[in-house]
């Protein structure tokens, strides 16, 4: 039987589960928090519509992600 192609054994936390959760999770949590925050902000071109977009995408990953890498890390040590 031939060996897999790709192996992994990560000591400590996982980063590729890490990346893919974030992913997930700051689409799922990213998309309405714009789309709420985004009626309390008048935005009269497209432009801004965009810069607004992804000065808020930006933070709000940037919370998923670090909320993500803890849990993983308190899961590691559980």
């Amino acid at each position: 039987m031939p060996e897999p192609v790709e192996t992994t054994n990560p000591d400590g936390v996982d980063y590729g589960w890490v990346m893919q959760v974030t992913f997930v999770a700051t689409i799922l949590v990213g998309a309405p928090a714009i789309a709420l925050a985004s009626t309390a902000v008048t935005l009269p071109t497209w432009g801004a519509r965009v810069e607004f977009a992804v000065r808020v995408g930006a933070a709000v990953w940037l919370v998923v992600a670090v909320c993500v890498f803890a849990y993983a890390k308190y899961a590691q040590d559980q």
